[in-house]
């Protein structure tokens, strides 16, 4: 949790002491600057490594896990001082979460007593998996507070932005490859549904840093990712990636 914090902080602090840096000097008339070319609505794309902050031990994750998400965004510029505007959106993000296909044990997601591996005695140590991943989709609304350094070419200009995204889970799906199972059979796959366990609320802090249409993005999950009782409750998702933004 404090280094998800840490990271966002650390964005935040950086834009905003290069936003003070240029709004120290002295005033500009904002009137007399041409916005016609300015766009107000904005698609952005993010790809990150997802990490779960506070995982237990008994979670060995594995792969790489990554966060993707989708956003198509409006942006309303501040009259007093277009260099700073607010975004509101809506979009897509998933997580791809995989864990250690070598470590004798399998996801279980549509189990009754929570969000668990399966530990596997006799036969079952048998199984070989392929792979082993859990994908969670939300249906998320981000808001941005932005600063842009030259409103009038945001394509060639420095970009900030500290925001929180508030989101519903649309699903949550174990997919799991199998090479060879308990009972010899072969080269299959399995799929599994089950939102039971998580929370369909997600909060996240988000914070975003870059020039022109690419960037660097950061978002931690403020509420827990699994509902209480079902499971490691205080485990918290935290990715950092790139953004590309443009039309």
């Amino acid at each position: 949790m404090k280094k998800g914090l840490l990271l966002i902080a650390l964005l935040a602090s950086t834009g905003w002491a290069f936003a003070q840096e240029k709004t120290a000097k002295p005033k500009k008339d904002w009137s007399k600057i041409d916005l016609s070319d300015r766009p107000k609505d904005h698609f952005l794309f993010q790809i990150g490594y997802l990490t779960w902050l506070q995982k237990p031990d008994s979670l060995t994750t594995g792969g790489i896990p990554r966060t993707a998400n989708v956003y198509f965004s409006f942006d309303f510029p501040f009259k007093t001082n277009p260099q700073f505007s607010v975004g509101l959106g809506a979009g897509i993000g998933t997580d791809h979460m995989y864990f250690d296909k070598n470590a004798g044990r399998n996801l279980n997601i549509i189990n009754n007593t929570g969000f668990q591996f399966n530990n596997h005695s006799g036969a079952d140590t048998l199984n070989k998996y392929k792979g082993i991943k859990l994908q969670t989709a939300y249906l998320e609304a981000p808001i941005e507070l932005r600063f842009t350094a030259n409103p009038e070419k945001p394509n060639q200009s420095f970009k900030f932005a500290l925001g929180v995204k508030i989101g519903t889970l649309l699903t949550a799906i174990d997919k799991t490859r199998f090479e060879r199972d308990g009972a010899g059979q072969l080269q299959y796959t399995t799929k599994e549904k089950s939102k039971k366990h998580f929370n369909s609320l997600r909060l996240a802090a988000t914070a975003r840093i870059g020039y022109g249409n690419f960037g660097l993005f950061a978002q931690y999950q403020i509420n827990d990712f699994i509902k209480e009782g079902r499971g490691p409750n205080l485990m918290r998702p935290f990715t950092i990636g790139l953004t590309l933004s443009g039309l």
